[in-house]
């Protein structure tokens, strides 16, 4: 999956940070913590934190983060190409995702 490395985690959970009236208040900070417990701190601009918001709610969508270019993917916009439950974990070596040419 572009953008997914062997280090790709699933995502458990996503909390947004503001605080209004600080002079760096044009962004929330994001913080992604993943099935390994990792916790990874993300600034996202305020205007692109509705989008972001607006397309984890879709039915299936599996969010993932990849820590090698701070990546997060949202998987299943479209289709089901990443099963509902995958895990890191299940992966002997490889990223553990589908391959689309198989």
């Amino acid at each position: 999956m572009a953008g997914a490395s062997a280090g790709t985690q699933r995502v458990t959970f996503v909390n947004a940070n503001w605080s209004p009236g600080r002079p760096d208040d044009e962004a929330f900070e994001l913080m992604v913590v993943t099935e390994d417990e990792q916790r990874h701190a993300v600034r996202v601009p305020t205007a692109q934190v509705g989008p972001l918001v607006a397309i984890t709610q879709g039915a299936g969508v599996v969010l993932l983060w990849d820590p090698e270019d701070d990546t997060l993917v949202a998987a299943n916009l479209v289709g089901e190409w990443v099963p509902p439950t995958w895990s890191a974990s299940d992966r002997p070596t490889s990223p553990g995702l589908p391959d689309p040419d198989a």
